[in-house]
């Protein structure tokens, strides 16, 4: 199964609730932070939510 990397780019300040949680669930924390997540439909989806707070890439 495929992996990506994501990395938290942008701060959680300001971000509304279920935007941090959804950040805390992919692992990711403070900026800089980078967590290694299954590329699969429940993922993508996480990460279209937060997409401006983070970088993905293939891992």
């Amino acid at each position: 199964m495929a992996n990506v990397e994501v990395k938290l780019v942008k701060s959680l300040i300001g971000s509304k609730k279920d935007q941090i949680a959804t950040a805390h669930a992919l692992g990711l924390r403070k900026i800089g932070d980078k967590a290694i997540q299954p590329d699969n439909a429940p993922t993508q989806g996480k990460i279209k939510k937060i997409s401006h707070l983070i970088e993905v890439t293939k891992a």
